[in-house]
């Protein structure tokens, strides 16, 4: 009877230690898992979205590349209200802040670009417009577009020492459109702000609404080919987009510390546990021992 008290006491043992070695296990386990999520969510950040209101923008740059076609006309209006033409296809006044850069393109250094850039709106509270118009005689090309880029702020190029450079470097940042001769194109603009952990990219979004012009003007005339586009902002919310790192480093210490302690208390159980058979067994054995010397 004493016997079987001491094997159960053994089975007993082992199957607390195979317990306990489970525990490590799932301690372990859990150890590496927070470990890799506190690196996946360092590694990529959520994304927070607001709208912010304002009543003007800073004024954006409206980089043009109108080829051979010069510029006839450019106007500031407001309240989306456009006059009719007057003479359209010749050249008339106008009212628009305009610089001209002439730089090699940032891909091919053996192309020279020529960029009229000119200071687009800011007043989205009276609905700013800008209103330009092109000519173009007849050209070898099979299609007639108008390219042109947008670049956040008209200032950052007047207060550049390197206006070359800085073009170049718009270039390769920002995207490029297009608009179509014998169209009237309406771009409405609007902005987004990320910032990440370190640094802040601007884009800009657009809507485009395509309308054909009637050519009213005598049949010669109409050999020059009409561009006309219209800028302005869409609304007076600005998107800012946040990269925010949901990663708590200190809900991660405090798990992993967890997670060591109950490591280190298994540990310490097992060593106890085996110590306390190594102890039965030594004792079994002197037991047994002193009752074979009595039979003797």
């Amino acid at each position: 009877m004493r016997f079987s008290k001491t094997c159960l006491k053994n089975v007993f043992t082992v199957v607390l230690i195979f317990i306990y070695l489970l525990l490590t296990a799932v301690a372990a386990f859990l150890a590496y898992q927070t470990i890799s999520d506190f690196l996946d969510k360092l590694n990529h950040p959520v994304m927070s979205v607001t709208y912010k209101e304002v009543d003007s923008f800073p004024p954006p740059g409206i980089a043009l590349y109108p080829g051979n076609a010069p510029l006839l006309s450019c106007n500031h209006y407001y309240h989306d209200y456009i006059p009719p033409l007057v003479d359209p296809g010749k050249p008339q006044k106008w009212d628009c802040v305009i610089e001209e850069v002439t730089y090699y393109g940032p891909f091919t250094n053996q192309t020279e670009k020529r960029a009229l850039v000119v200071r687009g709106p800011s007043d989205v509270r009276n609905k700013e417009l800008i209103f330009m118009q092109f000519s173009q005689n007849e050209t070898e090309e099979d299609f007639s577009a108008i390219t042109y880029m947008l670049f956040a702020n008209f200032s950052e190029l007047t207060d550049s020492a390197n206006k070359s450079e800085f073009m170049r470097d718009c270039e390769r940042n920002y995207s490029m459109w297009t608009f179509s001769g014998g169209f009237r194109t309406w771009v409405k603009m609007s902005l987004v702000r990320t910032s990440g952990k370190s640094d802040e990219a601007v884009e800009f979004r657009q809507e485009s609404t395509v309308v054909k012009f009637n050519d009213k003007r005598p049949e010669p005339e109409q050999s020059n080919q009409l561009f006309f586009a219209v800028f302005e902002w869409r609304d007076p919310f600005m998107q800012e987009i946040k990269l925010i790192v949901t990663a708590n480093a200190w809900n991660s210490v405090a798990i992993l510390c967890g997670v060591f302690m109950a490591l280190f208390k298994a540990a310490n159980f097992a060593k106890l546990t085996i110590q306390w058979i190594i102890k039965m067994r030594k004792r079994h054995l002197r037991n047994k021992a002193r009752e074979l010397n009595q039979i003797s």
